[in-house]
């Protein structure tokens, strides 16, 4: 048996283990249950560092197990939390884990990850093209142009060069405009105080995330130019 393939079995144990814990105690359930916006709310003006720790613990394991996408986790933030801690709450739970989907690639995944990182040209071309040697600069790119996908991305980071630092340090900037702009949005529609001005701030934010995301999906991605769109 190849160390390969003996370290996909351990991931997939680990996995297993986590679900099962999960289906007995209930822990998703606290965000996905018939009642559980209610009960977070609840939590929130009881106990709010339970209600932090619960969102956190849920979306790291969602994200890393459950694939499930960010945005969600956006919008439930800035619901139960509000736009300012929600944004804080939501970026710093996806870097956690964004983080630990890159240590399972790097460690668990590489071989099993090159086939599918290469069927998907966006990310096979940025990741490892030389015209995007800049790892800051790819790290934009994969977090603001929507066309990667979020969580393909955080295992596929771990197979290139990237050191943790770095990745971790531009993985939590760049997500903040897009978090940002889902909690604001979130918080304007679910809440009637100075729903105006935080629909003002939603629509700058998202008017700066798709300048930035068109500027760099033409210059990087499509290899178009904003002059050859506009005509």
């Amino acid at each position: 048996m190849s160390k390969g393939t003996v370290k996909l079995i351990i991931f997939a144990a680990v996995i297993a283990v986590i679900i099962g814990l999960n289906h007995h105690y209930g822990w998703s359930d606290m965000i996905t249950g018939d009642n559980w916006y209610a009960d977070l709310r609840m939590m929130v003006n009881e106990n709010l560092a339970g209600a932090i720790i619960i969102y956190i613990v849920v979306m790291v394991v969602a994200c890393v197990v459950l694939a499930v996408p960010g945005v969600t986790f956006a919008i439930v933030a800035g619901a139960i939390f509000g736009p300012w801690l929600g944004t804080v709450l939501c970026v710093l739970a996806a870097t956690i884990g964004a983080i630990l989907s890159f240590l399972v690639g790097r460690f668990f995944l590489q071989d099993s990850l090159r086939d599918k990182i290469s069927s998907n040209k966006y990310i096979s071309r940025i990741l490892f093209d030389r015209e995007t040697k800049n790892e800051m600069l790819v790290l934009a790119i994969t977090r603001l142009v929507p066309v990667f996908p979020y969580n393909l991305q955080n295992f596929a980071y771990g197979i290139t060069d990237i050191s943790l630092v770095k990745y971790s340090i531009g993985t939590f900037l760049f997500m903040i405009p897009g978090t940002a702009m889902y909690t604001f949005g979130t918080y304007a529609i679910a809440d009637g105080t100075n729903r105006w001005l935080y629909a003002g701030i939603t629509a700058v934010l998202i008017a700066a995330v798709m300048l930035i995301s068109r500027r760099l999906r033409n210059r990087y991605v499509t290899g178009e130019t904003d002059d050859v769109n506009e005509n």
